[in-house]
């Protein structure tokens, strides 16, 4: 199914375009995918620029500039640390977080996973808890730093994986675990109620050449309501 490029856009001004980004489609080029976000980008509007990038499979708030000097604004923010960047995650186990931070170096291996390690660069995320499930927990995260795969590693160091992030730790997480008296129909296969991993970028914010403040939310994709309102409806 193609992806029509304006149907994501949520917010819009002379300078920038905020996207909902889907899951399961990246944001550069990808040999694996003829889609990608910055290709339909430029297909719409010659000379978008993207400011910051998801993993393919994250969701969510992504920046883009219409110009040189709002790419180069916005760049200097990302650097200098000053964007508001807050994910949304659903991670494994009863996380209770006020303002819990991890403050640990992050390295890329030659296979692309990244690890801890005191050779890596600076990286700090601060976590709270959202809501709490039987098993589960919805977690709101504060990436200081923008590294690869940032988030997902440091909620796997606390033993708190991304449900479905299999690449750090996490599992598939099926309705019959979370849903008393679940009769799956005969010679049916059950499928994970998410299957991606559950990461979704939820705000943005940031300041135009003007200083003016800019705030944007993105809905949550439908895959991620599923996860989140099963696990609501069986508390």
């Amino acid at each position: 199914m193609k992806i029509k490029f304006k149907d994501l856009i949520i917010f819009e001004n002379d300078e920038y375009l905020i996207i909902n980004k889907p899951p399961m489609i990246s944001s550069l080029e990808d040999r694996n995918d003829f889609y990608n976000i910055q290709k339909l980008a430029q297909e719409y509007e010659a000379g978008l620029m993207l400011c910051h990038r998801l993993d393919k499979e994250t969701s969510g708030c992504l920046l883009l500039a219409k110009n040189e000097d709002a790419y180069r604004n916005a760049s200097i923010q990302f650097e200098k640390r000053r964007v508001l960047k807050v994910y949304h995650a659903v991670v494994e186990g009863l996380q209770e977080w006020e303002a819990k931070t991890v403050d640990l170096p992050l390295q890329v291996l030659s296979n692309g996973k990244v690890v801890t390690s005191s050779k890596g660069k600076a990286s700090k995320t601060t976590f709270n808890s959202l809501k709490l499930y039987k098993k589960h927990t919805l977690v709101e995260c504060l990436p200081e730093s923008g590294r690869m795969h940032q988030i997902r590693v440091h909620l796997a160091f606390l033993n708190a994986p991304i449900v479905n992030d299999e690449t750090y730790g996490g599992s598939f997480l099926y309705l019959s675990q979370v849903k008393r008296n679940f009769n799956l129909k005969r010679d049916t296969e059950e499928q994970p109620l998410i299957k991606r991993f559950a990461l979704h970028a939820n705000s943005l914010a940031f300041k135009d050449s003007a200083g003016k403040e800019i705030k944007v939310s993105a809905p949550y994709p439908k895959d991620m309501r599923v996860l989140v309102k099963q696990l609501e409806n069986n508390r």
